[in-house]
């Protein structure tokens, strides 16, 4: 049994159907009872609900378990408490496989939330646990919810300079290699960096979506307070909203650059570039 905490997110729901495809038996941990359906959507049979946090939640899920994935919500303050407990959880269940879900760069401070990760990572790698660490860059999925104004308004707006190149990687390549270490073996105490080849600015990326469309589209720079405003506005949490200023003023200063030739050789293939991508997503042009 593999279970997948956090599995509700995007990326929970990349890996669950990765091992499903696998036809895996698949336990998903989720927060809210109305996100069952889904699971049950991708094929996943067995599903607790219940606060990640909790340790009474994650001792029953780890009932049985034999490998698990970690995931935690973005931006969380308490993603180092969440580690421990959930380390501890699996120490408890003599779990055989424990797989991470860090970030690229995990050791860049000014990033608060990466930093988090990098903590997470120290108590993993101290836990005398058979672990692997995966460390994602950018999805390209990030992409899809600027795609009607791409469409519509022929802008691509982003909170830092559009001439920062950023790594970027096919959420899809990223579930294909979670389940790759969570089922083979040989991945034990290993550190992943999962980068598609290319590190693209924002008007490159504005570039390659007219290119894929025939839409006229620019690259805009969203003004910082402007968007903090719009935030504020919406209820952003504070930690979050903190945390994804000093990301963007991290971007823009350094952007944001990976290699591609793990994942390369992870996935046996060249991984997917932005124009692979693309080119699913121009039926929505």
């Amino acid at each position: 049994m593999i279970l997948v905490i956090g599995a509700a997110g995007k990326t929970g729901q990349a890996i669950c159907q990765s091992l499903v495809n696998r036809n895996e038996s698949v336990r998903a941990l989720v927060r809210r009872g109305e996100q069952t359906a889904r699971m049950l959507e991708l094929g996943v049979q067995f599903i607790i609900v219940g606060d990640m946090a909790d340790r009474g939640v994650l001792s029953q899920a780890f009932a049985g378990t034999s490998a698990v994935y970690l995931i935690c919500p973005n931006m969380n303050p308490d993603e180092l408490t969440i580690g421990e407990r959930v380390i501890a959880a699996a120490k408890a269940g003599q779990v055989e496989r424990f797989v991470y879900h860090s970030v690229l760069r995990p050791q860049i401070q000014a990033m608060p939330h990466h930093w988090q990760k990098l903590l997470v990572e120290e108590q993993l790698i101290n836990s005398g646990l058979k672990m692997t660490i995966l460390r994602p860059t950018v999805y390209m999925q990030n992409i899809i919810p600027y795609w009607e104004t791409m469409m519509i308004e022929g802008t691509y707006a982003v909170p830092y300079s559009v001439e920062s190149p950023i790594s970027m990687v096919d959420l899809n390549d990223v579930a294909e290699v979670a389940a790759k270490v969570l089922i083979e073996d040989g991945h034990g105490m290993a550190e992943y960096e999962l980068c598609a080849p290319e590190a693209l600015s924002a008007r490159q990326i504005a570039a390659r979506v007219a290119a894929k469309t025939g839409r006229e589209i620019q690259a805009q720079a969203l003004g910082r307070a402007d968007w903090e405003t719009r935030m504020r506005a919406n209820r952003m949490p504070p930690y979050a909203l903190d945390t994804l200023l000093k990301m963007f003023q991290y971007y823009e200063s350094n952007g944001f650059k990976g290699n591609s030739n793990v994942l390369a050789w992870l996935l046996g293939r060249p991984p997917r570039g932005l124009d692979d991508f693309l080119a699913l997503q121009t039926q929505w042009a």
